[in-house]
């Protein structure tokens, strides 16, 4: 594994973008540059690299860079609106499920056969059907979060800190977030993502605890506890889109 030892944001114009990225530079031979999914871009660089030598290389990738990031774009958005109507998919761990929509005795939700039932009390107009839905959601986020803490634990249980709780709620930009007193957030979305990816967050959420920024000692501990994160990041962002 290469062991980044310092880190800086940087920037280049090129033609009428502004390109941002990361530079690390590291134990290693050779420059490295990675588009992420997220258009975050990460430059890695032998540790005694002069700038001038490492902005030259960066502007003759430019081309490629712009192209992969219009490549990730493409895929946001790809859910249309939700209209919360019979024969509508809407996701849950990953996998997508038809709404079934018809009036009875209570208001109810239930994933059964690979199907949404939804049951009004009331006439099953979208509006109602969202509020179930939601409410819905919210139950099975309690469950799958906890889950998925306690399954990511024990990656960290002998660093010393204390299991943080877990606080979830609808966040337009973010999937997770951990305060200062040891609460994590986490966006209620998340629960209609496959499990690795709720994994994934937790975990990355769980660093943050040993190191607040994005450093490089943050990502040798990403990369040590998740091998192979980014391809699972990937995952989200494309699953979700």
């Amino acid at each position: 594994m290469t062991v980044a030892t310092s880190f800086e944001k940087r920037s280049f114009i090129y033609g009428q973008r502004t390109i941002e990225y990361h530079l690390f530079y590291a134990r290693r031979k050779t420059l490295e540059i990675a588009v992420h999914p997220d258009s975050t871009i990460i430059v890695k660089a032998p540790i005694d690299s002069e700038i001038s030598l490492i902005d030259k290389k960066i502007h003759k990738r430019a081309r490629w860079i712009l192209k992969q990031i219009d490549y990730f774009r493409q895929f946001i958005p790809r859910t249309p609106k939700r209209l919360y109507i019979s024969g509508e998919t809407h996701l849950y761990l990953g996998k997508q499920y038809r709404l079934k929509v018809s009036q009875g005795q209570e208001n109810s939700v239930k994933l059964s056969r690979g199907i949404f039932q939804i049951i009004c009390k009331d006439e099953p107009k979208p509006e109602l059907i969202k509020k179930l839905m939601k409410k819905w959601y919210l139950e099975k986020a309690n469950i799958q979060f906890a889950e998925s803490l306690e399954r990511c634990w024990p990656k960290f249980n002998s660093l010393g800190f204390s299991k943080p709780s877990i606080s979830i709620r609808r966040m337009q930009k973010r999937w997770g977030s951990l305060s200062d007193k040891g609460t994590m957030t986490l966006n209620t979305e998340l629960v209609k993502a496959p499990k690795e990816c709720i994994d994934y967050v937790i975990i990355h959420e769980l660093c943050h605890l040993k190191y607040h920024d994005h450093g490089p000692e943050y990502y040798k501990m990403l990369d040590s506890l998740m091998p192979g994160w980014e391809k699972i990041k990937h995952k989200l962002e494309l699953s979700m889109a």
